[in-house]
Order: C-alpha cells, then structure tokens, then sequence
C-alpha cells in the first residue's frame, strides 16, 4: 500500500520544527479543551502525534485512491447536466474518501465539528493531496475558505456553515467575472436588499469560477447602487440549497482537468452579508486570497514533489547506451538542482504557513480576551512576515512548480510528450499555478512592497544571526555577500526615484530576496539534518548565479532604458 505521507521524510521534518510547540500551544489555549472533546490532545507531544496520525490517514487516501484515480479523471472530467456539475467518477470516489475519513474542516474549531488542527498540518495535507492530484485539491482544498467565515462571519452564519464544512460539504470563492480578472474594484455582479425577504438577492454572471457548483460559496458582489470602485463591494454566503444559480458550461482548459471551472448565471440568488457592508473587497478578499496564495504554494510544491519523484525514477530504468540516464552528468544535474529547488520551495511554504499560524490565532485570541502588550506585538511582527512572504512563496514555488515539470518531461525525453507517462498530465497542471489567484506578475507588485520597505532584508539580517554548524558557514558567508548585492541593488534602483523605474526592475529585485531567504532556510534545514546539505549546496550555487545576474543587469540599466523598451513594443 502506497503512502504519500510516510514515503516523505520531509514533511515529518517540518512537522517538527521547533516554532509549531508555540503554534500549537497558542491554537490549543494551552490545552484547556481536553475535558470537553475526547480527540482534544492533552499536550504538545499528544497533538503532534494527531498531526502525525491524520496526515497518514491522508497519505494513505492518496497514494491508493486520489493517484492512482489521476489519469482517469484527467481523461474523462467533469460535465454539465442541467445546470448542475457532475464530478468525474474518480473525483467523486476522491472526495467519498476524504470525507468519510473526517478529513474536511481540518483547520475549524472542535465546536463546529472541526479538528482544530493549525494551519501548518492542514497545507502539509494539501501538499500530499496535490502530489497525488494537483487538480483535486482545487475541490478537497477549497475548504479553506471556511477561515474567512470563521474569521469574519456572526456567529449563527458560523453554526450555520461550518458545521456543514466539517461534515463534508464543499466551498468555492466566486470572485472572478467576464471584464473583472485580475482588477477585482471591477466587480459588477449586483446585490440588493429585498425587504420582503429579509435577504440578499444577487443577480449577474462569474466566471473562472473553481469548483463553482460548490454546496456553499463566498460571492464578491457590489452592493452600494452608483459606485464603481472597490468601496461599493461586499462579501456575501451564498447557499445551493436556496437555487438561483446556474453552471451554464465548464471551461475546457489545458490542465486541472478534473477541477470544473465553471460559469455561473445568477439569477435572483438569495444570499446573506458576511461581516460588514463594503468591506468585501478591502477586507474580506484580501484575508480570501492571502489563504488561497498559500494553498497554491502547497499545490506547487505537491506537483514538484510528483515531477521529481516521476523524474527521478525514470531515469533510474530508462537505459541509453549501455547505462542508465541518471549516470549521464547532464541529467543527473538536472535532477540535482531539481531536489534542491523542491527542498528550497517546502522550505519556504512552511516557513510562510508558521508566520500565518502564529499570527491568525492571536487574532482569534483577540476575539476571546484582550492581548497582552508582547502578544500584540508579536501578533503585528508575524502578520508583517506573514504578508512580505505569502507573495512572494506564491510567486517562486509556481514558477519552480513548473519549472521542475518542464525538467521532468525532458528527462523522458519523446515518452515525456506521450499520454502513457504522469509527467504530461503533471506538466499540463503545472501550467495554472503561476496564473490563477493572482500570476507572478501581480505576486511581484504585492511583493515588492517588501523590497522598498526593507521588510525582507531585515528578515534576512535576523536569518543571517543564526547560530549555525561550523561546516555551513562557507554558506552562511556567500550569502552574506549576496546581501550586499541585493541592498546595493534596491538602493540603485529607489535612489532614481521613480516608481515605473522601480516597477521595471521589481521581479529581479523579489527573486534575489526569494533567492537569498529560500538558501538561508535550507542552512537551517541543513544545520538541523546534514542530509538537506546536498539541496543547500546546490542551491546556493543557483542562487549566487540568479542574484548576480539580477544585480549585475541592474548595474548596467537606467531609467532611460524604459522609454527604449516602449519603442521597441509600438
């Protein structure tokens, strides 16, 4: 029996990191919930082996169910049968196995029948699931929207809704319309208020939508009659069960198959406000879409993981010349570097997803008993980390995602472009990662922020403090160097004092920040187990190349060079 949990020593390793203690003592209020619910842990070490227990559970589901289901599902997909979505045979026995396994509401608290887990063994669910099916964790994941009623809805919307998430109903986030893409303030879908019903009734179409016949969705609408701007949209729950919608088709797209996209008509769609009027865009869908970047971190490294074990194995068996490829210097490089960006991805998402934790359950302890002077601090000290790196691990994990993908369908050379290997779906599914939930581009814009700020340099100077191995300091010190050419960059490219100057250079500037941070996080892997040392050196030989072409080409640029770049594309 395949397990995708237990064949992965890395995802016990970040289990084990020494932040989750706080995690988890901060989201189990020190344990005080134990005499109220049986499977409450009584300590630290008791939830940790939970963790441990349900994550096997869940690499069990999808190394004998939700893989070897992939290709089928892939071939056939999803369809639309009167205005309703009818998941692929194998999705449906995916999502049959996950829920009767308890697996849905992992995050939610015990009340509402939920596992209360944090967020770090719930996104090292979604990376098991997504090595096993990048395109079925777009359903089984979408429970992560739940956080945003849990964070923001009244408490009868939370009985209401979350009690029906633990028990296996799905979700979806339905923001996207026809001429509103990536410019959300767009959003035209009309809500009024009908008095006679006491309800919110939407009315308009969404498209884009993943997993849109969802049981219960968050629909961005605009509220406020005249506006059009971000100000006059709010956020809304929206109910199957109360009809109004329909699925009028579902794209045809290159990857995900077995995720339907769809496009929804809403026609008089009863729903309810979610928190306060308004707010919906420049409250709700940033704490929305802040969850689903690191869940597309996840599903980046979930489909790495399956490109390079793909990869890695056939290389093995594939023989040229009297050997196996993997003995070829060009390919056994290749997979080399592939490992080390992997490690340096996982590294980075669960770094990101422990500056999330520990910053989202002070806000809920806020909710319960005033902070302490230090938690509020902490509390502001982790959301600022949480905020510079949620970009920016959406921004190198996808572009990794797909960069290993790539790597794995050259290793297998003309199999590779066939049907009969995983590496051409795995390589299709890749593709959406640096797209949807904002694309690379938009990651760099929320990123750079952190650049001209110095938030992801300070972050740097405080990994650089570390005390580490005697034998990793050579590391340590190339880096140290790096540093000085990505502060000397920033300064160069701010000192112009021009903001499309500063936009011109802002993806080489967020890539030797990401560089720099991901080598640091593999020398604290390293200094805690030697055998990521292999993943640190190659990498950094990577990274030093990156940050000093990065810095090299700004050293050569003016702002001259924008007007010169216009030209060439009129």
């Amino acid at each position: 029996m395949a397990n995708y949990y237990n064949d992965n020593e890395s995802l016990k390793f970040h289990l084990s990191h020494p932040l989750m203690e706080k995690i988890v003592n901060l989201k189990e209020r020190n344990f005080t919930e134990k005499d109220q619910f049986d499977y409450a842990p009584v300590d630290y070490e008791d939830a940790i082996d939970s963790f441990d227990k349900v994550l096997e559970v869940v690499g069990e589901i999808c190394g004998d169910i939700v893989g070897p289901n992939a290709e089928g599902v892939d071939a056939q997909g999803p369809e639309v049968i009167d205005g309703r979505v009818k998941y692929a045979d194998g999705t449906q026995k995916n999502l049959d196995a996950l829920r009767q396994a308890g697996l849905m509401g992992m995050s939610l608290p015990r009340r509402f029948g939920g596992l209360n887990f944090p967020i770090v063994p719930y996104i090292m669910a979604a990376d098991v699931v997504s090595r096993a099916d990048a395109g079925f964790v777009n359903i089984w994941g979408l429970q992560d929207c739940a956080e945003t009623i849990n964070e923001f809805a009244d408490e009868s919307q939370k009985e209401k809704y979350l009690t029906r998430v633990c028990e296996g109903e799905t979700m979806a986030m339905d923001l996207t319309e026809p001429d509103a893409g990536s410019d959300l303030q767009a959003v035209q879908l009309k809500a009024t208020f009908d008095e006679k019903s006491g309800k919110w009734l939407l009315n308009g179409v969404k498209r884009f939508i993943t997993n849109g016949d969802g049981h219960i969705s968050l629909v961005l609408a605009r509220s406020e009659e005249g506006t059009s701007d971000g100000r006059g949209l709010s956020m809304f729950i929206y109910d199957k069960n109360d009809g109004g919608v329909t699925v009028r088709r579902i794209e045809h797209k290159m990857g995900i198959i077995g995720s339907p996209t769809c496009e929804l008509v809403f026609n008089n769609a009863p729903a309810e406000l979610c928190g306060s009027r308004k707010m919906g865009l420049i409250k709700y869908v940033m704490a929305l879409m802040n969850g689903a970047r690191l869940g597309i971190g996840a599903q980046s490294v979930g489909v790495s993981e399956a490109a390079y074990r793909e990869a890695l194995a056939y290389a093995k068996e594939r023989e040229q010349f009297g050997k196996s490829i993997i003995n070829f210097p060009a390919v056994y490089e290749m997979l080399t570097n592939m490992k080390a960006k992997l490690d340096a991805s996982r590294s980075l998402l669960y770094e990101t997803a422990r500056y999330v934790d520990v910053y989202k359950t002070y806000m809920h302890i806020a909710e319960e008993r005033k902070l302490e002077k230090e938690e509020r601090q902490e509390m502001k000290k982790y959301q600022k980390l949480a905020d510079f790196f949620t970009p920016l691990l959406k921004g190198m994990t996808s572009e990794y995602s797909n960069q290993l993908a790539y790597d794995a369908v050259q290793i297998h050379g003309g199999s590779g472009f066939m049907k009969d290997y995983p590496v051409e779906r795995i390589y299709r599914d890749a593709r959406i990662t640096t797209i949807y939930e904002g694309t690379t581009q938009l990651q760099v814009v929320a990123a750079i922020r952190g650049v001209t700020t110095g938030g992801y340099l300070k972050q740097i100077r405080e990994y650089e403090k570390m005390s580490i191995n005697p034998e990793l300091e050579t590391y340590r010190r190339t880096l140290i160097g790096l540093t000085e050419d990505f502060e000397e960059a920033v300064k160069a490219v701010t000192a112009v004092g021009d903001n499309e100057y500063i936009d011109f250079h802002a993806r080489r500037m967020v890539e030797m920040a990401g560089n720099i941070v991901m080598s640091y996080l593999l020398i604290y892997d390293a200094n805690r187990d030697q055998s990521y040392t292999r993943s640190l050196k190659a990498y950094v030989k990577m990274a030093k190349a990156e940050v000093k072409a990065h810095a090299e080409y700004i050293r050569n640029s003016s702002i001259d060079d924008l007007g010169g770049f216009k030209f060439e594309l009129q």
